[in-house]
């Protein structure tokens, strides 16, 4: 089955309570990352943005997308729990893989925990490899790095 056809556009003051809301249905906030703090970096610059998928104006899907002048990355991919398996998210990637390429960018990585199998497959579908390289972090502000963290 193609993907559904969605109106992509980057997100306005208007939307971002819905997107907010859409992430916290989805599981994607993390006590650690302020979702509203978030959206208000991506729109900064830019080199990023958080783009908004709509079927019949209704907000279903959503992608923040960004680059270091490098590489591309990729966050807060969402489809409505009520809207899954119309291939929105294929939509929604493509969508953010195209605005990368508009800015020259030609490599996107993004991360995705081990165990959720379900993203692991989507993306392997899509043509994304797990990558060989090994990802460190460190939280500047001193506190303890857990395994969900």
């Amino acid at each position: 089955m193609p993907p559904a056809p969605l109106a992509i556009a980057a997100i306005t003051d208007s939307d971002i309570e819905p997107v907010v809301a859409l992430w916290q249905r989805c599981g994607l906030t993390r006590p650690w990352n302020d979702p509203h703090a978030d959206i208000a970096l991506a729109r900064r610059r830019d080199n990023s943005t958080v783009l908004l998928g709509r079927d019949n104006g209704a907000i279903v899907a959503t992608i923040m997308v960004g680059h270091d002048g490098h590489r591309g990355w990729v966050y807060y991919v969402a489809v409505d729990p009520d809207s899954q398996k119309r291939g929105y998210g294929r939509v929604i990637m493509a969508a953010a893989e195209d605005w990368l390429r508009a800015a020259g960018i030609l490599k996107l990585q993004l991360l995705v925990r081990r165990e959720n199998a379900q993203a692991n497959a989507f993306y392997q579908s899509l043509g994304y490899e797990e990558s060989t390289s090994v990802m460190f972090q460190k939280w500047l502000d001193g506190r303890a790095t857990t395994s969900s963290n």
